[in-house]
């Protein structure tokens, strides 16, 4: 089964919904248009040596489980699962009777403790990781070994570049030599100190290179300085530099120039659907149901405005997950679904859509 067959076998689709923001009433004047469902794979494909447990179009805003894979993440108490289930009818384009068997109530447990509420504490660290790129600044240029190089002068460290600049000295003409025992601390040498001929390989091969190099030192001068290499500092600016231009080459740049318009220091859309699934998690443990359409549109849409500052977020998702653990605590959810229920289920709605009553 491929997305495209399923579109000519509509026969075979038992649920179709919007989905993503106009479900959840949060659509703007450019919001797309998501569309997730379930189908159930014609009876010859099931028998076969191949299982297709979804498909999606090029976009992936059109989202097909098979009844299978949508019956065991909804066992899992997935989030998605769940909400595509308990789409309001106004956003229900088509319903199968079958699909009628399937009620949220029966598998709504403690695990969405960790389903909704978890994954939304997971995106909260990942709006740490963006903010702190959000606020980083970067050259095009990656800095190179000798901008975390040190030298020793008098009681005092000098920057190597300014103590090179200031002696008129080439690093390509230094050489180094480990000093035992002390950890990334060399012996600086320079060809001016020894005979014609001599030569060395640099404190440094190129702009590529992520450590220092050593050169054979002929005996005889005693080093010209003693120099440090912060080598830790550097590993950890070349991986920020790295993860930084990802997110730059990978960043929705609509969405980052909306951000930047706001002021807001972090993805506000991001940030909005965050506060969205803690609601939601705490509306399952107080009233035992799933609200997809969204009461709250006011608020959650003033966060993707960028009203609230990024702190003031972090605050209100912290107290509400602190309150969250006490209402679940409190909750009579049993702890998860009924393992047998999902699987009696399965073969329920393929019997009856398999073989239909005559």
């Amino acid at each position: 089964m491929t997305f495209e067959a399923l579109q000519q076998q509509r026969e075979y689709i038992l649920l179709e919904c919007i989905s993503g923001s106009k479900a959840y009433n949060l659509q703007v004047p450019t919001s797309d248009t998501d569309i997730k469902g379930v189908f159930i794979l014609p009876q010859s494909e099931l028998y076969g040596m191949t299982y297709t447990p979804q498909v999606a179009n090029q976009s992936n805003d059109e989202v097909y489980f098979e009844i299978k894979r949508f019956l065991e993440l909804l066992d899992k108490n997935n989030p998605n699962i769940l909400e595509l289930l308990s789409t309001a009818n106004g956003n229900q384009l088509f319903r199968h009777p079958l699909m009628n068997l399937i009620q949220p109530k029966d598998f709504l447990s403690k695990l969405c403790l960790e389903t909704f509420a978890g994954y939304a504490k997971t995106q909260i660290k990942k709006a740490k990781g963006l903010n702190k790129k959000i606020n980083q600044s970067h050259g095009t240029e990656r800095k190179d070994v000798t901008e975390f190089c040190y030298v020793i002068a008098g009681s005092r460290s000098v920057p190597l570049r300014e103590w090179l600049h200031e002696n008129n000295l080439s690093q390509n003409d230094c050489g180094l030599a480990r000093i035992d025992h002390f950890r990334d601390v060399y012996a600086l040498y320079h060809t001016s100190q020894f005979e014609p001929g001599v030569t060395f390989k640099g404190i440094f091969s190129g702009a590529d290179a992520n450590d220092v190099q050593l050169s054979s030192i002929p005996k005889g001068p005693d080093p010209l300085a003693i120099m440090q290499f912060n080598k830790d500092g550097y590993t950890v600016y070349c991986k920020d530099f790295a993860s930084y231009w990802e997110w730059v080459e990978l960043r929705n740049e609509a969405r980052y120039e909306h951000n930047r318009e706001l002021g807001a220091d972090y993805d506000s859309k991001h940030m909005m659907h965050t506060f969205r699934l803690l609601t939601m998690a705490e509306e399952i443990a107080r009233y035992k149901e799933v609200r997809v359409y969204r009461n709250d549109r006011d608020f959650l849409l003033r966060i993707r405005n960028g009203e609230f500052t990024y702190d003031e977020l972090l605050d209100m998702a912290t107290q509400k997950l602190n309150d969250m653990e006490q209402l679940y605590a409190a909750s009579d959810l049993p702890d998860h679904p009924d393992p047998e229920l999902a699987a009696s289920l399965l073969i329920r709605i393929r019997d009856e859509f398999y073989v239909p009553e005559k």
